[in-house]
This record gives structure tokens, sequence and C-alpha cells, in this order.
């Protein structure tokens, strides 16, 4: 088992390093977004970033998730059908929708109260949607071949080029707003152009429609669930829109990037996690490995949520040359970075969850917890902002996450039973709840003095040490890796 284990840490750190590389590359356009453009002018491109994040997902439909399915089965058509196949659909499908959203570019603004001086970047938007698109199955095939480097190459080439586009076009060149959209459609396109060799090789021209059919019906649930999670994460900014103003949106959405340090353990882990259980689900202790894995996820993240949220303000006022990790207009919502951290660890324990529906193929019950949990999202959203502004858009993604992730363990427990260590589990979570007491009390006081939060972090850290580690499984683990170091020696 804790060969299996090793592998996926393994994948893991090469996935993450170059995740967390690439992202941290890409988080960079934050300082520089707000530390120049006014908080009105970032949330114009925050609104029109989240209906395009809406519209990836359609433009899918849930054929990535059935690609990954199939080609691991490979019980029907041979390796180029099942690349060929989903390949075709999604690349003739997201020229209709280009089209159509070409044809309506002037309702579509009105519609989504993108201002009419924008307006016109729907055009460049809809490019990026198709270029997006056709990029998903050939990255997803590197992957399936545990082409973990190139992978990885190619994704950090693609922010590369996103970033130094945007620092020549706003810095040297002093564009507004237009930059970051001309800027993500180029590195867009290079990114098209680095998978074509991917393309080329794997690709037949052929339409295996059996295959398509079972496809089809695997993946269509995933376009509604997939849909409903991507309205968990952006709904808030139109509606804060709704409620509120620009630039509210501008504030909330910065102080939602900060919580990128979470988001990049998760997707780290995401990536190397589904081929994982896919290709270990019939292994005679794959539950056992199942349950660990939850385990220690969650504790590391655990530590990861309680230092970012004790030190986000220190480190978010750091000044730099006159530059700080956001503008000084945006520090106002430096608050909501704990319950967006929150958010995307249990985002990622659900992901665990799932390997179960995967596996039983139960992917009918995924629309429906997920559609709840949207629901949820939306009339929270609607509750909480009017009374709490930006707080309650947090607090709404917060409870929705919380939803489908209690909605998960409880369909993958039906089918796929698996015993997870939820005593440790609750231990992390009661040290969690008792440190963010605390450090909601002080804010409210007004005195959350820096060694107050060092205070804070070394009784969380005993207690998660005495309370939640198992020592003997840890030196374990630790024996296992010096064997494996001796005998490549």
């Amino acid at each position: 088992m804790f060969d299996k284990l090793k592998e996926l840490t393994k994948d893991t750190a090469i996935y993450g390093i170059s995740t967390m590389v690439g992202r941290f590359l890409n988080f960079i356009l934050v300082p520089l977004y707000t530390n120049i453009f006014a908080p009105a002018d970032y949330g114009i491109i925050q609104l029109i970033y989240a209906y395009m994040a809406i519209l990836n997902i359609v433009f899918i439909y849930g054929l990535d998730s059935a690609f990954l399915k199939f080609a691991s089965l490979k019980d029907i058509g041979d390796d180029k059908d099942n690349f060929s196949t989903p390949y075709i659909s999604v690349f003739g499908t997201s020229l209709l929708f280009v089209f159509l959203i070409v044809l309506n570019v002037s309702s579509i603004g009105t519609a989504l109260r993108i201002p009419t001086d924008y307006q016109y970047l729907i055009y460049l938007s809809a490019s990026i949607l198709f270029l997006d698109a056709n990029v998903v199955i050939p990255f997803l095939k590197l992957r399936l071949e545990r082409k973990a480097k190139i992978f990885s190459l190619y994704r950090i080439i693609n922010i590369l080029v996103n970033i130094l586009l945007n620092v020549y076009l706003i810095i040297i060149l002093k564009w507004g707003i237009e930059a970051i959209v001309i800027s993500n459609l180029i590195a867009s396109a290079v990114s098209l152009l680095l998978v074509s060799f991917t393309i080329i090789k794997n690709f037949r021209l052929k339409f295996h429609l059996p295959l398509f059919k079972r496809m089809f019906k695997f993946g269509i649930p995933f376009l509604p669930a997939g849909f409903a999670i991507m309205l968990i994460q952006v709904i808030d900014v139109p509606i804060l829109e709704k409620l509120t103003n620009l630039q509210t949106v501008g504030i909330y959405k910065a102080n939602y990037k900060l919580g990128i340090f979470m988001m990049l353990y998760v997707n780290m882990f995401q990536f190397a996690w589904q081929p994982f259980f896919l290709q270990n689900a019939k292994e005679p202790n794959a539950k056992e490995m199942f349950s660990k894995v939850l385990t220690y996820f969650t504790l590391v993240g655990s530590v990861i949520l309680i230092v970012l949220s004790l030190f986000i303000k220190d480190i978010a006022q750091i000044n730099i040359s006159g530059f700080s990790l956001i503008g000084s207009e945006y520090w106002a919502g430096l608050h909501i970075v704990p319950f967006i951290l929150l958010a995307y660890l249990i985002n990622g324990m659900h992901t665990i969850f799932s390997a179960g529906i995967y596996i039983e193929e139960k992917s009918i019950y995924v629309p429906v917890i997920t559609g709840i949990g949207a629901l949820i999202n939306v009339v929270t959203n609607f509750l909480l902002i009017p009374v709490l502004s930006l707080t309650g858009a947090a607090i709404a993604a917060l409870v929705s996450y919380l939803f489908i992730g209690f909605g998960y363990y409880y369909v993958a427990q039906k089918f796929f039973n698996v015993k997870y260590e939820l005593k440790r589990i609750g231990h992390i979570f009661i040290a969690i709840f008792l440190v963010g007491a605390v450090y909601y009390f002080l804010d409210s006081m007004d005195n959350l003095q820096f060694y107050y939060k060092v205070m804070l972090l070394i009784l969380f850290t005993l207690y998660i040490y005495f309370v939640a580690v198992n020592r003997q499984e840890i030196n374990l683990i630790k024996n296992k890796f010096a064997e494996s170091r001796r005998k490549k020696s």
C-alpha cells in the first residue's frame, strides 16, 4: 500500500511543483492589476471572466470526465478512437457555440450588464473559449500517459506568455483592461500549438458512434454538475454586482484570489488523484489507501489553512518598491480570506469522496448534489450579501461546498464504502474551529496582535501533533521512504 501511496506522492510532487510555479507566476498579475487598475475597472474583467468560466463547462459538456474513464478502461475502441471521438465532438460543438455568441454579442452584453464600451471584449472571449475547449482532451491524454513533465511544461509556457504580454501591454504600452483579455487569447493560442503534436499523434478522422454514446451517457451528467460547481465558484460575482457595485466586485475577487495558496495545494493533489484512484481501484487494499489519503490530505491542508488565515493581513500589506500583494484600495476585503481557504479545503475533500462515484459509475447523482449546492449558493448569496456585503458572498461559497462535501460522502459511502478515519479528521476540524473563533473574536475587538497569532499557531500545532497525528504511522512511512532510498543507492 505504501508503495502505491509513494507513487501518488511522486505524481503529486511533479504536478504540484509545476502547478505551484505556474499558479504563482500567474498570481503575480494580481498585484499588477490591483496596484494599477481601480476596483471598478478590475470588477468589469472579473464579471466577464465569471461568465467565461461558466461557458467553459458548457463547451466541454462532461466529455473530459468521460475521456478519463473510457481511455483508462480501453474496453471499447482503440486508443485513437478514445481520443478522436471526444475531440471531434468538442471541436464541432465549440465552433457552433462561438458562432452563436458572435451573432448575438450586443444582446449578450446587455443581458449580462457588461458596459457598452467593453462589449467588444465578448468577441475575444468567445475565441478564448474555443481555443481552451480544444486543448482539454490533449492535456488529459498527457495526464493519462503520465507525461507529467511535458504537461507541466506546456502549462507553464502558457502562463509565462500570458504574464509577459500583460506586463508589456499594461506597463510598457499603457493599455487598459483589454490587455488582460488579449494576453489570454494569445496564450491560449500558444497552448493549442503546443499540444498540436499530441493531437496529430493520436487523431484519426473517424467518429466511433458506439463509443461516443457511452461517453456521452457517462459524461453528460457532469455537464449540469460541472455547471453547478462553476456557478458556485463564479455566480457570486454577478449577484454581488447586482446587489452592490463593480467596485465591491473588484475588492471581493482580489481577496478571493488570495485563496490561491490553498487552491494550489488542492489542484496539485487533484491532478494526481484522479489517475491514481482509477488505476488502483481494483487493488485489494484500495479502500484502506483511500482512507489514509483523506486523513493526510486534511492534515496538511489544515496547517496551510491556519498559517495563512493567521498571517494573511501581514503578508498582503508588505510593501516592496511601492507594490503590495494587493493594492491598498483592496485591503478592506482581507477578512474574507479564511472563509475562502476553508472552502477550497472542503472542495479538495469532496474530490476524494468522488472516487467511489467514478469507480461505481454512479455519476447520475453528481448533478443532483451539485445542483442543490448551487441553489444553496445562490439563495445564500441573495440572503447574506445585502446584510454582510462581500463577507456574505464568501460565507455562501463555504456553505455550498460543505453541502456538496457531505452529499458526495453520503452517496459514495452508499455504493463504495470506505472506513475513513473520521475521529482523527474530527479532531482536526475542532482545532480549526477553536482557532477561528479566537481569531475573529480578537479581530472584532481590534486586538489581533502579531504575538497572539504566533501563540494561536503554536497551540494549534501542539494540538494536532498530540491529538490528530498517529506517530507510529508517521514513523512507518519514514522507514518506507528510507528503505526505498537505500535500495536506489
